[in-house]
This record gives structure tokens, sequence and C-alpha cells, in this order.
């Protein structure tokens, strides 16, 4: 046995392996199986347990010994708890140990060799098989490998006791197994794999009847189980006998299993025919096209759990089944195209009570009744056009209603919270990337031929389309493109979300950036950064210094052929900007200091707030440039602060703000259960705009003819409350709506092309131009998730007459 110990060092690991003097002799019973979800949300089983196996040719007594376990990160005074054991272990044969019950679950253990009623946890924790029943007191790898008792270990999760590295984590719904051949490498992670429970008991005796108290099942089709609402009506209930033809099969990951539909359906449209059957980390022996019955348990599941707001999953948990015979014909799957999806996205739930999970399907009416309604079941979709690039997931998003809110690119533009568009479905792939790598995909291409297989349900995405088929993807006109050069009398301004940039990126992401910033963004004289993370990166260990980050950007932008850019940064206090854990990231400026001027004016700090005064001439200023805008201020609690600065342009002020603000995690998706779904995060956006816009209106009230920009990622659209907060009355105006509609987008999710980084300005700004610089977000190739945006501004001089003249003199230079 070698065990890994988590040393005092940070991020120091030892493997000690054990010598001849501390180790324990040889022995031929392991540990087999170990479970600690029984009777947890999910779970079928009603209890926990332990099984051993013996791999030798003689039986094995194991009276005085025990099974101990410890809580996957224990402190000095944790102990071990015990359950004693009695019996022999047969040559070949299982041992099973019953442990503690939940309130939940379904179906009982088969028969304990012994019993316990330790409780172990669902997804880390250390199970030790021991010789002799006192309490082990041990609580490092290190210390456990010199108990000369101990006979195997098994740490699961992120447990400190283990075996080599800890065997994965576990679920309510799965367990952690050795394989059939019952190796033993001393190494957890390789020994054990996550699946499906199947506890076996000394006699050979798996969990086959129903539970205590609990109902015989019943004989049932696949429509009976769907029902004509969300949730089966048959849920908690263990059916039998359920006829079916294997549509399809997912081998891998740890939610393997299969789907298989009803060849004989019924005539209402609103039951589906299909359903998936869920194995676990075990691959489910049987092939596309075996008639099968399957006898199990039926189970709501809510990928990524039940308080994300998403829709259930029907599936079959705890499954067995009999082949009738294989090689059988498929049901034709159901077209899902333009004529069949809806208009009406979605019906809204009932007053004082958003969910639609009781609302009876109406899959003519609305969109996602029709894919609720086809959940499980063989669905096609034909010559489909990509309006969301494929990802190293191996999915990507089509439409199949083409003219349905179209870009100009090739995407679906999400214009306001009731144009969910209906067409949208997540394509994916059943077969394995080993086996053929999922195709690489662009906004705008086309999903050519048919592409058929189950449709499910996943919270990273709603309905997607499983292929078992897929199509081959024609490749479209998208091509990066490229703003043009500021002119002489023209200040440029961007905005760029690097996506947590830190020095431990591969050179390659550098370079990526700094080529679009240099030749795709025409080199701007002020680029305003969101995402910069600190010389650490995600590491959390203090550092909260950027500047090697930076000074890593500049020198990639400079050896693309770019300018030798400057920067200024606030660094935050360690932890209290949100983000990646570690990551500390903040806003900064780059700057052409050839063609503008940085004004630096001294005070600015983490804590600091930025204010405005006017100087002995009567002109507005900040009081420190840069600074950050109320950084104590509730609204910005882990998260960025807004960094304000001043340039100087041709002899004029020009006062910038560079915002992130805070990001939708939480909020509920388009196919909620509950509609409208909430916006949940939107509420600390609003805080934040209310205080960014009381820093406007304050200099706006300084200075009405100030030349203002306020730009960067604000996370919410041009139509929402966020940004309608910083419009209102007019003081900005968002230059995004200056575009025609098809081109209002620099982000795609979920196959929607939207609008989360804005440029606003003050009213004095009339001579402008605005670009979104399509770069990233509708490639599968991306150097950032968000597309970059510039201005390219003439500053006012405050008078209209002296703007006119100005004009005239400056197409002269620029001319010249």
């Amino acid at each position: 046995m070698a065990a890994t110990v988590a040393g005092a060092l940070a991020g120091t690991a030892l493997v000690l392996a054990p010598t001849s003097a501390n180790a324990a002799p040889a022995v031929d019973v392991l540990l087999a199986e170990v479970y600690g979800g029984g009777g947890n949300n999910g779970a079928t089983l009603t209890n926990d347990f332990v099984e051993l196996a013996n791999k030798a040719s003689a039986a094995v007594a194991v009276d005085g010994w025990s099974v101990q376990y410890l809580p996957a990160a224990p402190k000095p005074t944790s102990q071990w708890q015990v359950t004693a054991l009695t019996g022999t272990v047969a040559p070949g044969g299982r041992f099973l140990v019953g442990e503690g019950k939940g309130a939940g679950g379904t179906v009982a253990l088969p028969t304990p060799d012994v019993s316990g009623s330790i409780n172990l946890s669902g997804t880390a924790g250390t199970v030790a098989l021991v010789r002799g029943t006192t309490a082990l007191t041990c609580l490092t790898a290190a210390d456990c490998v010199a108990d000369a008792r101990v006979v195997d270990v098994l740490g699961y999760g992120d447990a400190v006791v283990r075996e080599g590295a800890p065997a994965g984590a576990s679920a309510n719904a799965t367990a952690l197994a050795r394989a059939a051949s019952l190796a033993d490498t001393d190494d957890n992670a390789a020994d054990f794999v996550v699946g499906a429970p199947t506890p076996l008991n000394a006699r050979g005796e798996g969990p086959t009847g129903p539970g205590p108290g609990e109902p015989e099942p019943t004989n049932a089709r696949i429509h009976d189980i769907q029902g004509t609402t969300r949730v089966s009506p048959k849920n908690g209930a263990r059916v039998a006998s359920v006829p079916g033809v294997v549509t399809g099969i997912r081998s891998f990951g740890n939610s393997r299993g299969f789907w298989f539909q009803d060849t004989q359906a019924d005539d209402d449209p609103r039951t589906s025919e299909g359903v998936f059957v869920l194995t676990g980390g075990v691959t489910p022996q049987v092939a596309v096209g075996d008639a099968v019955k399957v006898s199990a348990k039926v189970d709501e599941f809510y990928p990524g759990g039940v308080n994300v707001g998403g829709q259930s999953l029907t599936q079959l948990v705890g499954a067995t089944w009999v082949i009738d015979a294989s090689g059988q014909a498929l049901p034709a799957p159901v077209v899902v195209d333009a004529a069949k999806v809806p208009d009406v996205y979605t019906a809204n739930g009932p007053a004082g009570s958003p969910s639609i999970e009781a609302l009876p399907l109406e899959p003519t009416k609305y969109a996602l009744d029709l894919y609720e309604s086809l959940e499980g079941q063989l669905t096609r979709v034909a010559d489909a056009r990509v309006v969301g690039a494929s990802t190293s997931f191996g999915e990507m998003w089509v439409t199949v209603e083409p003219t349905q809110n179209a870009t100009a690119q090739g995407g679906t533009l999400y214009a306001g919270y009731d144009a969910q568009n209906g067409g949208r479905v997540k394509v994916s792939s059943l077969v394995p990337f080993a086996q053929e790598p999922f195709p690489q995909a662009n906004v705008g291409d086309t999903l050519t031929g048919v592409t058929t297989g189950p449709l499910t349900y996943d919270n990273f995405g709603g309905y997607t389309l499983a292929a078992t088929t897929l199509g081959k993807v024609a490749k479209g006109s998208l091509k990066p493109e490229s703003t043009r050069d500021q002119k002489k009398t023209e200040l440029a301004v961007a905005t760029y979300n690097v996506e947590n940039l830190s020095p431990k990126d591969a050179q390659a992401k550098f370079d990526r950036l700094a080529k679009g910033i240099v030749v795709n963004l025409a080199t701007p004289d002020v680029v305003a950064l969101e995402e910069i993370q600190d010389n650490s990166g995600p590491t959390n260990d203090g550092v909260v210094a950027a500047d090697q980050t930076l000074d890593k950007l500049v020198a990639a932008i400079k050896a693309a052929g770019g300018p030798t850019y400057q920067w200024r940064s606030i660094e935050p206090v360690d932890g209290k900007d949100g983000g990646q854990p570690g990551g500390n990231i903040r806003n900064a400026f780059l700057f052409d200091a050839t063609r503008v001027e940085f004004v630096d004016r001294p005070g600015g700090g983490p804590t600091a707030a930025v204010g405005v005064r006017k100087d002995w001439l009567g002109r507005t200023q900040l009081t420190q440039s840069p600074g950050r805008i109320s950084p104590a201020d509730p609204a910005w609690d882990s998260s960025r602060k807004p960094l304000a600065a001043e340039f100087r342009f041709r002899g004029k002020s020009v006062f910038v703000i560079a915002n992130h603000f805070a990001s939708k995690g939480g909020d509920q998706a388009l196919d909620s259960r509950f509609q409208p779904p909430s916006r949940s995060s939107e509420v600390q956006r609003v805080a934040q705009a209310k205080v960014l816009r009381t820093f406007v209106d304050q200099l706006l009230a300084s200075d009405p003819r100030a030349n203002l920009v306020v730009l960067g990622d604000l996370n919410d659209f041009a139509f929402s409350p966020t940004l309608g907060t910083l419009t209102q009355g007019g003081a900005l105006r968002t230059l995004v709506d200056t575009l025609p509609a098809n081109e209002r987008w620099g982000y795609v999710f979920n196959g929607n092309s939207q609008m989360l980084d804005q440029i606003l300005t003050s009213s004095r700004i009339t001579r402008f131009e605005y670009d979104i610089v399509h770069v990233n977000a509708a490639f599968a190739d991306q150097a950032s998730d968000h597309d970059p945006q510039i201005l390219r501004v003439r500053p006012s001089t405050g008078s209209d007459f002296l703007d006119y003249v100005e004009q005239l003199f400056e197409e002269w230079v620029d001319r010249g």
C-alpha cells in the first residue's frame, strides 16, 4: 500500500512507499466497492455499504477485523468510526457490510453479511479494512501506511488519507468500485471507478426487490412513464418489463446509460415514447437495435441540482433488463424544423408560482413544450445553420429556424427577454472523441445532411440532440474582422475582455490577443482591459500585483508590430474583487503615449474613492487618475471596481471609465422550469449602475460639456434595467443602438448572439464611429470569449461653433 501525504508545506505532496519493516503482509481480501449516498436525495438505495472481495482460491475468515471510516479532511480531534466484522469471505466471493441509512431511497440492500451504522460521505472520505476492531489513530496517509493492522485503504474525492491519488468523487447515485479483475496497484485513482452502486452479499444476491413498505413494481409503457407534464406521474415508483428498442448509448463519463423507445406509440403528442436508463460509470451491455424489457425506478433528475432552476430529466435508475432480440428496426425519428417548432417559446407559470412543471404540455403552441414532449425520443435535424461555435466539450448550437432573428454573420440575435429564439438546439455526439473527433464549426457554418439521435436535457444548455449520426460541417464565409485605422485627429478607444489573462497562460494566447489589438483593432490609442489576473494567476497565494501580466501583453503587442504601450491599473485588495479564486482580476488601461497623454494624478488606491473637482482655472478634473469609483460601496462586494482615468488628446480632456460589472451567475436559464426566469444577479448590476451613474452625474454637473466614455464588460444587455439606469434622462448614450439591429452582438451564449460589453458616451460626443470587431465569439478557435469594441472619436471643444471650425481644420489635417 502506498500513501500520499498532504503535507504542511503549501503545494507539496509526498508519495511514500511502504518498507518491508512496516508494510502489512500481503492478503487477498480487498475493498471492492464503497457507497456513501444511501438514502440521500436522488439515491435509489436506502443504505450506505462497503463490499469486500476475496481474490484467493481459499476462504478467508474476517472475524476480529473491521471496516473503519474517516472524514476526507480530518482534524486533530477526528476519530475513525468502526464496524466490527465476523464471518468468512468465500474464494472469489463477496462480503457485504451494510452501513448507515438515510431518509430517502426506495430499494433496500440485499441482506448484509454484517450491519453497521456508519454514515459514509457520498462525495469524499476514507474507508479502511483493518485487522482488529480498535479504532485507528492515524490521520495522515504516512501514519496509516505505517500501521501494520491496515489491510487496504480507499480514499475518494479530496481525501487526505488514500493510496496514491484519491479515487474520483462519488455522488448520491454513484459508488466507487474496483474493476472485476480486483487489480490492486496501490493507487486509488487507478484502481477504482465511479459507477452505479451494485451491492452483492456473500450469497451473490443483489438489490432485486422493492424496499421495505415499497409497492411491488408495475408493468408500464414509456409514454405512461413520461406522462403529459414535465414530471413523470410515476416519479419514485418502480416499473417492470418496460418494452422498447435501444436507440442510443452513452459509453463515456459518469452518466453512462442508454436510451430506448417504444415502437408502439400512443396517439397523444404530449407523451414522449423514449426515455434514458442511467447506469452511472458503467457502460451498459446493450447495442442499438436491441429489443429490451427494463425494470427500474422512475426518477426525475435535475442537472446541476434542484436549486439551479432547470428542467428535470425523466430517467430510469437502478435498472435491470433483458434482451429479447437484436438488430431490430429503429422507430422513425421526429423531424424538428421550422414548421414543427412553435413561434411562442413558453407559457408563463401560474401567478405566484412560476413553475411550469405541472402545466399540461402544449407542444403545438410552445417551443419548450415541444422539446419536452420529445425528451428521450429519436429526433432529427437537417441542414441546420450553426449559431453557436463548437467547443472543446464536443457540442455546438444550431438553429432549425434560419430566418429567426438572424444576424449579419449567420447567428441568432437575442434582442429581448421575450425573444428567446426557440429554433436553437444543442448538438452533441454519442461517439467517443477517440473514435471520431467532434467537428470544428463556426457561427454561420452549416451542419449538412441529417443529424439524428435521442433528445435529452442538461444544465449546460438545455435540450440537446445526442447524435448517433452526425452531419458534416460545411464552412460558411465568416472571417475575423478588422477595423480601419484611426485618423490623425481621431482618438481611438477600445474595450477588450481578455478572459482571465495571467502569465501562466501560454504565449500563444498573448500572441493572439496582441494580433487582435494590432491587426484587428488597428492599434487603438487607449485600450480598456477586463479580466487581467495577478502575476500568479489562479494560484491563491496573496499576490495582487499584475505587472508581469501587463508587461507580457505589452511585449507581445510590440512583437506583433504595435506600439510600446504604457499601462495603468490599481491593485485590488486580495480576494475582494470576485472572479476566478486567486486571480484577483481587475481593469487596466493600455495607452499609446505617442498619441495620447495619460494625466497621472496621485492618490489612487484599492480603497480610495476618486472624486471630481475643478482646478484653479475652473477646469473639471479627477481627484485621482487612475482612481476607483466608490470602492467601499456594497454594490461592488466581490466584484470589480470601476477604474476612472483622465487623458488629454490634442489639448482636450477625455474621461474614460473602465468597468466590469457582476456576472450573471445564479440567474435562471431561458429554458428554466420557472417562467419567466429569475434574473437574481441583475439586482447587483443595477446597484452598480446606480453608483456609477452618481459619479457620472457628478462629473457632468461639474462640466456638462465633458468628453466622457464609459465602457467595458457590463455583463448586461442594451435593453436591460442596468443599461436603462445609465442612460435614463440622456446623460449617456449606448452606442450599440447606433448599429443596424442585426449587428448588435459581441458574445454568443447557448446559440444566442448577444451584447454584454458596452461603450457609452456623454451627449457632447457627437463626432464618432463605433465598431464591434468580430474576432472571437463566433469562432471555435478563440483568444477570448468576448469580441472587442472600438470607438473613434473627435473630442468636443464644448462649443458647437468651435467644433464645426475644428472639424474643417481636422479634415484638412487628415487629408495631409
